[in-house]
């Protein structure tokens, strides 16, 4: 039985940032490749590259009918504002629809407030000709002190769109500019664009029997530009290299290929530039078993199931034959596996949640973890994997059913840009 130790102390030493594409996720893949090595395996990295920016300057201020200084943060890739910055008009639209900006048809010279960037608001903004659009970050209560701005990049899919300078505005500020009715704002913002590399770190473990299908193992090993990132997703990468430990030493009938992914909190990137770029190794995987945020002290564990209703159904026979109690239910992991999912390849997410830990902020620590919990969900996931791995025939067809089809679609964003590549 295992006790957790090593993953805890594994999760030790990746809680730091380890941004995709920054020396913090090399440093981070550097770690994994070393215990890889330490337990007699092999791995090497797969290099791909990323959008990326440096924020140079920017600021905001009500002009009139007050003056007020915003504590903001920029989109990265947002775009860029002339030297010296640009004079809006501020509106405020609550939701950003069609009705909320019904009566005007020109959002030149508009700088747009809004409460959520969603892909429809967006691209109301852009169809408007928007100058700029700011979003609201955090509570009211607030403060630079207690808490921070996440760093945030626009999606492709938006950027598909068009480009529009935008800014991450506190809730606190937001709420008295709204309050106060703000007319206009000094906007500025200079930053570069361009590339950064990331890696992904890959290891195999060859099958005993020859059997065709093998299985893929996934979690991502970065972190956001806040907090540590202990529990997402160092838990994660730590589990995976748990599992990667054990087979090792006792390997399956069926192929196991570990990835421990990057840039995954900028969009999956990772899992997407696998799957694009090692159509071979997709074509024979079958199935796929992901690691996102293990191992808290508090709270339920989870296993999400991108796939059929059988395949949901063998995932509660085995939670119960195990005694691992578990929410169970059928949908999109947000995570590492929904790439392979939409790639045809079913597949179970495993984490486990509590409302009274963070993620993506200052409060991604370690202290919320323990080991215990960490060692219960290796012995349920290597017994899992390994029922799988060693079946004399497959238990789980490869393909994806029309109705979970339809939630990759919304999940992608395909419903609403229709692009099916």
């Amino acid at each position: 039985m295992s006790d957790g130790k090593y993953q805890y102390s594994l999760v030790e030493n990746l809680s730091f940032l380890r941004f995709g594409g920054t020396e913090g996720e090399r440093r981070a893949g550097d770690i994994l490749m070393s215990e890889i090595e330490r337990a007699g395996g092999a791995g090497r990295y797969m290099e791909f590259s990323i959008p990326a920016y440096e924020l140079k300057s920017y600021s905001a201020e009500i002009t009139e009918p007050f003056k007020r200084r915003l504590d903001v943060l920029p989109y990265g890739l947002s775009g860029q504002l002339p030297e010296g910055g640009a004079d809006f008009k501020f509106l405020y639209a609550d939701r950003c629809t069609g009705d909320d900006l019904a009566d005007i048809d020109d959002l030149t010279g508009f700088a747009v407030l809004i409460n959520q960037l969603t892909y429809d608001a967006y691209k109301l903004l852009c169809e408007k000709h928007a100058g700029a659009f700011l979003t609201i970050s955090g509570k009211y209560y607030d403060t630079p002190d207690t808490a921070d701005i996440l760093p945030r990049s626009l999606r492709p899919d938006f950027l598909a769109l068009g480009k529009i300078p935008g800014f991450m505005i506190r809730a606190s500020d937001a709420t008295e500019i709204v309050r106060l009715k703000a007319e206009t704002i000094h906007l500025e913002l200079r930053q570069w664009e361009g590339e950064h590399t990331s890696r992904n770190l890959l290891a195999t473990i060859r099958g005993t029997s020859g059997r065709s299908g093998s299985i893929v193992l996934t979690a991502h090993y970065d972190s956001v530009l806040v907090g540590t990132g202990s529990w997402d997703n160092a838990t994660g990468a730590a589990a995976l290299m748990a599992l990667y430990r054990r087979f090792i030493n006792n390997p399956p009938a069926r192929t196991l290929r570990f990835i421990w992914c990057g840039s995954e909190e900028q969009g999956l990137l990772g899992s997407k530039a696998y799957i694009k770029d090692n159509p071979e190794d997709v074509d024979d995987i079958v199935f796929c078993f992901n690691f996102d945020m293990n191992g808290t002290v508090l709270g339920p564990n989870r296993l999400t199931v991108t796939g059929s209703e059988a395949l949901l159904n063998m995932t509660e026979q085995i939670s119960r034959e195990l005694g691992f109690p578990a929410d169970i239910s059928l949908r999109v992991h947000s995570s590492d596996s929904a790439p392979f999912a939409d790639a045809g390849i079913p597949a179970v997410g495993i984490s486990r949640g509590t409302t009274t830990a963070e993620i993506h902020t200052r409060h991604d620590l370690i202290y919320p973890l323990c080991p215990e919990q960490m060692g219960a969900l290796e012995e349920f996931a290597s017994s899992y994997i390994g029922r799988i791995a060693n079946s004399i025939v497959m238990p789980i067809d490869r393909g994806m059913p029309e109705n979970m089809k339809s939630e990759l679609d919304k999940y992608f964003l395909r419903d609403k840009t229709g692009n099916k590549t």
